[in-house]
């Protein structure tokens, strides 16, 4: 009787326990995908080339949902690479919805402006970085090229920032002018 006692008393200890521990998780997880959403709220309200106010951004288990209207592609394309950067962040599901798709003929205005979104996505990444100084670091795109110029600390913060550059969507290639 007693080792039936005692295994009862255990087994319903060990079950609590885990009930415990699963509640944990999940309420971390529920904090940590809030956290993302804050994060990416954030950084789409804060870049200048975007209407944040018309994309809405939802995180499930580190996945970023985007939903709402832009005005072109590339507008769409900006938003998940700056969400899909944020730390935390496993995947970014885009369902945002183009409502003008006109600039898509002309393509100098559509080399502007995935320029722009080039520029802006690697200003971000650098200002991001905290072993680079992005606010010392100025860059400069022209179809596709990005050129970065300014100063830097040592050649390791040279060679970060041009890595951040070289590893953006879009960019064809990097120059580099920074001086130590």
């Amino acid at each position: 009787m007693k080792k039936s006692t005692i295994s009862i008393i255990v087994a319903a200890v060990i079950s609590t326990t885990s009930l415990n521990v699963s509640a944990e998780n999940t309420w971390k997880d529920g904090a940590k995908d809030a956290w993302i959403d804050g994060k990416a709220e954030s950084t789409l309200l804060f870049n200048g080339n975007l209407n944040s106010f018309d994309i809405n951004t939802d995180v499930k288990n580190g996945t970023v949902i985007l939903t709402g209207k832009v005005n072109n592609s590339v507008d769409k394309a900006l938003a998940e690479e700056l969400v899909a950067s944020l730390e935390g962040v496993e995947k970014v599901d885009n369902k945002l919805t183009v409502i003008d798709s006109k600039s898509e003929k002309d393509t100098k205005m559509m080399q502007s402006l995935k320029d722009s979104k080039i520029e802006t996505v690697v200003k971000t990444r650098l200002l991001f970085e905290s072993q680079v100084s992005g606010l010392d670091i100025e860059v400069e795109v022209k179809n596709g090229e990005v050129t970065l110029s300014g100063k830097v600390e040592s050649d390791s913060e040279r060679d970060l920032a041009v890595a951040i550059a070289k590893n953006t969507d879009d960019v064809t290639n990097v120059v580099d002018k920074l001086k130590s």
